[in-house]
């Protein structure tokens, strides 16, 4: 049993009672946590990967139940009516978005764990209420005159009455005067819009000092942001669904979903009174102060201590991120992370002095502190490090563009008497140099400017409204056609099944209309892990009655559910009413997508074998047209690599290796035997194995494949590229489309000998003609700039000569706009206090370049880029560059006359 520990009231001045010395360390309070429940008969399980899989509604897991939200609505059954965990959540996005806190206060976190237990149609109230208090008061020995509870208080217009079960349970325990009352908004817990819900219980722990507690009660400070009075369990008994009209009506049976912060717990259990304090974060600040030189707590700057905390955080959630197979990225998830990743970097360049990655060098620190709790961060460690280096390299040239383009911002401002930033310009810099608007502010203060807030949220607004219209998609709720214990999938065996519908709805989509479906038992694969949705057909009625045939465009997969979408039109009489259906798959298409599937298996197992056992698959698409696969490597894969790894599989084509398929086997029985699982997938207690000889391909998979590696018949790679820091990319055709491939390099090649006369030596030809063309062009360069020096010359002898300059405006003849630049740029070097405009038509179309000698632009602030702005209006057209240089290109030749004469009164 745990052995029971006190505070140390005296060191830490909160004044509760002690008679011991020690105090639990994180890792004994999180088993502390597991050990209780265990003892309670639940079962433990492992936390979801923190990437959220199969849930549209989610980009990542941000509360415990976020997993177990099948079995609250009855899609699914659970491994047991009892389970406890530890679930990593990730609350950056959405109604719960907790980013723009973190760091500024001592207890929000983007990346935090939730210790939680869980009741699925067993114990309810009587039992979680009493639970928890023996954990926190028996085991963990937090005092109770510190501790709060409250009960939700009812709400008339959802027709939900004052918790009387949960007020006389407390009142039992407590006693009234430690109850309050919550709103709506405070205690009924909902996942989203829609989705189970029910009232809940809070428990609130007061850590302030003996002083603060006798000046002002705990009880009034709770709910109120008091960074010392804050909630560490919540006790939610889901009793309803709410639906897409906004009704609630009751679940099937009643379920208990508890959450308890982990972070705050180690706070008041370790008598902290910041989560940052607590040996949860610790080990990475200490590394962050031996790297800055700062530190913690004993700064002048107070944004010092903020961007330990914001670091400190920042590094768990994109670590965890990465290993669960989420890369940074510019689009939906990815971007969350990228953006997570340059917060705590500009944090750390903005007050640390931090120059420099440094960034990555927290993996390590996480990886040892997480080895015996989450141990795919210690798997993955060297992957995730280089993966953070090499995004760190990238921001932080980012950052230094950016802070010049806010440096011209800001003189172009001054130059017109200007000291607020306007809001699309600040909004730019944060949309396109990733430079967070507290950033902005900051610098404006130092440089006497500020920003303009509101300009920023409406440009920031505008933007999420054209997201939000990207993405809208409305639904109706789903209408229940019979009950249903979830659904069978048979598509490993057949082809065509004969089903029941069990529910359907109608999905408006920025594209139509759909149809979603779920039937009973389908043949028909939903899409994951990379393998596309199935296609077919579903045929509903018989043929002495008549049939209708649905057509069904793709299956996915929401949560447990199975969804066959059909975009045929008027479909509610006919599902409303169908009987038996007869559910047939695009046998074709999916025979496609099954040597697809298989090849890539036999690719990852090729490629540990000629590049490395570090190869780790990080993603996958496949279709019946193509297979693309990303895979951690640091390095391109070379033609000579390529050509083994494509050697190796078509050889495992050619040996017809019969698939051994193995179900439901034990997943650790699975992990010991040596089958390769991919990180960042959730899966069962039991497994599915696919097997082309054990000694070659042995991989957990949920996929199809064929029979015998043979039906594949060939595989040919088509590109290979980088998809992001560490991670690189194939793409590769099988069967008729790699034929079909071959026989397009045929037909080009014999183009090209045809072409070239049929030569006999075809490389040598090329390889001719090539070095013809090299030789032409550098006559043809030599001739344009024996043309230019001449034309230099000229110019310079017409050249106006004023007191505090020399000016040339000239329309002139060069072969391209990189002459105009040439041209610029050796005038400059022969010419002091130069300004050149010059105007040409090449290629029929009308250039302008402005030049500035760089010592006119610093004494009279003079800008080349907004003169060639202002000139080519006159040629339709538009451009930019820097002060002392930049081009514009237009539409209208017969302009050029007009710029240049507008431009010789400019100066």
């Amino acid at each position: 049993m745990i052995e029971i520990f006190s505070y140390l009231c005296a060191q830490f001045h909160i004044g509760f009672s002690s008679t011991k010395t020690d105090t639990m360390t994180s890792h004994q309070i999180r088993q502390a946590f597991l050990d209780f429940f265990r003892s309670k008969e639940h079962l433990i399980v492992p936390s979801a990967p923190l990437v959220a899989k199969n849930d549209p509604t989610l980009m990542f897991n941000n509360s415990g139940m976020a997993q177990f939200k099948d079995f609250f609505l009855g899609n699914g059954t659970p491994p047991s009516r009892r389970i406890a965990d530890t679930q990593k959540c990730l609350r950056v996005s959405g109604k719960h978005n907790d980013l723009e806190d973190v760091g500024f206060d001592t207890y929000h976190h983007t990346m935090f764990e939730m210790l939680g237990n869980w009741s699925f149609g067993d114990y309810f109230k009587k039992e979680a209420i009493a639970w928890a208090w023996e954990l926190l008061t028996g085991v963990y020995q937090l005092p109770k005159d510190r501790l709060y509870v409250s009960v939700f208080e009812g709400n008339e217009a959802d027709g939900v009455p004052f918790d009387q079960e949960a007020w006389d349970l407390w009142k039992g325990i407590v006693g009234e005067e430690r109850i309050i009352l919550g709103n709506k908004k405070d205690n009924f817990w909902e996942m989203g819009d829609t989705g189970p819900c029910g009232p809940c219980s809070e428990i609130h722990i007061d850590l302030r000092s003996p002083a603060e507690v006798a000046e002002v009660s705990g009880k009034s400070l709770v709910n109120n942001d008091h960074p010392q009075v804050v909630e560490i369990w919540n006790l939610v008994f889901m009793q309803f669904e709410r639906k897409a009209d906004g009704s609630l009506i009751p679940l099937p049976s009643t379920h208990v979903d508890t959450g308890m912060g982990f972070e705050r717990l180690c706070m008041a259990i370790q008598q902290k009174t910041s989560n940052y304090d607590t040996d949860v974060f610790q080990n990475t600040i200490q590394v962050l102060e031996t790297l800055s030189g700062k530190k913690y707590g004993q700064n002048d700057e107070p944004f010092a201590d903020i961007a330990m905390r914001v670091i400190s955080d920042h590094i768990r959630a994109v670590s965890f991120a990465i290993t669960d197979g989420q890369l940074p990225s510019n689009v939906k998830a990815g971007y969350v992370i990228r953006r997570i990743l340059r917060r705590a970097v500009r944090y750390g360049y903005s007050y640390l002095g931090f120059q420099e990655p440094f960034f990555h060098k927290l993996v390590s620190v996480l990886a040892e502190q997480f080895k015996d709790v989450f141990t795919e961060l210690k798997d993955q460690e060297e992957f995730v490090t280089r993966v953070i280096l090499e995004e760190e390299k990238s921001f932080l040239r980012t950052l230094e563009s950016g802070l010049k383009r806010l440096d011209s911002i800001m003189s172009g401002l001054k130059e017109k008497g200007i000291n607020t930033i306007p809001g699309n310009e600040v909004f730019e810099l944060s949309d396109t140099f990733g430079f967070p608007v507290d950033l902005t502010a900051l610098i404006a203060r130092e440089k006497s400017f500020q920003i303009d807030e509101t300009g920023y949220q409406d440009a920031l607004a505008e933007q999420k409204k054209r997201s939000r219209q990207d993405a809208a998609k409305e639904a109706t709720d789903w209408i229940e056609l019979r009950e249903s214990d979830g659904v069978e999938f048979l598509g490993y065996d057949f082809e065509e099944t004969h089903s029941h519908i069990v529910k359907y709805r109608k999905v408006k989509t920025k594209t139509g209309e759909e149809y979603h479906i779920v039937l009973d038992r389908t043949p028909f694969y939903a899409e994951m892990g990379g393998q596309v949705g199935d296609t077919g057909t579903l045929i509903l009625g018989s043929k002495e009655e008549g049939e209708r045939t649905i057509a069904i465009v793709d299956t996915k997969k929401e949560n447990d559910l199975f969804v066959h979408v059909s975009r045929d039109k008027n479909l509610d009489e006919a599902l409303s009413g169908a009987g038996i259906v007869t559910a047939k798959i695009d046998t074709g298409r999916r025979n496609k997508i099954k040597s697809n599937h298989t090849a890539t298996h036999l690719m990852l197992s090729s490629m540990r074998e000629v590049l490395g056992t570090h190869v780790s698959q990080k993603g996958s698409f496949l279709n019946d047209e193509v297979l693309r696969f990303d895979f951690a490597h640091f390095s391109k894969v070379t033609d000579e690599e390529l050509r083994k790894i494509e050697d190796r599989v078509n050889e495992k084509i050619r040996e017809n290796i019969a698939l051994d398929e193995r179900r439901n086997v034990p997943i650790q029985q699975a992990l010991d035997a040596g089958a390769t699982a991919t990180f960042g997938e959730k899966y069962g207690d039991f497994v599915r194995l696919i097997i082309f000889d054990p000694k070659f391909s042995f991989e957990l998979c949920g996929g199809t494949h064929v029979p015998s590696t043979g039906e594949i018949g060939v595989f040919k790679f088509i590109s290979e590229g980088s998809v992001s820091a560490g991670v690189r990319r194939v793409e590769a055709v099988t069967g008729e489309k790699a034929l079909e491939l071959m026989r397009q390099q045929e037909e080009t090649l014999n183009t090209i000998k045809d072409l070239l006369k049929g030569p006999s030596d075809l490389v040598k030809a090329v390889e001719s003609l090539i070095e013809e063309r090299s030789a032409l062009q550098k006559k043809i360069a030599a001739l344009e700039n024996e043309k230019i020096q001449a034309l230099k010359l000229a110019l310079v002898t017409n050249m106006e000569s004023h007191s505090t300059f020399n000016l040339i405006v000239q329309k002139v003849d060069v072969p391209s706009a990189d002459s105009l630049k040439q041209l610029s740029y050796e005038l400059r070097d022969q010419v002091e206090n130069l300004i050149a405009v010059f105007g040409a038509e090449i290629g029929g179309k009308p250039q302008l370049s402005v030049f500035i000698a760089e010592n006119i632009v610093q004494e009279t602030g003079l800008n080349a880029g907004k003169i060639v702005k202002d000139l080519a209006k006159d040629i339709r057209g538009g451009g930019g560059g820097q002060p002392f240089f930049a081009t514009a290109g237009g539409s209208d030749a017969s302009g050029l006359d007009a710029a240049l004469d507008k431009a010789k009164g400019l100066f």
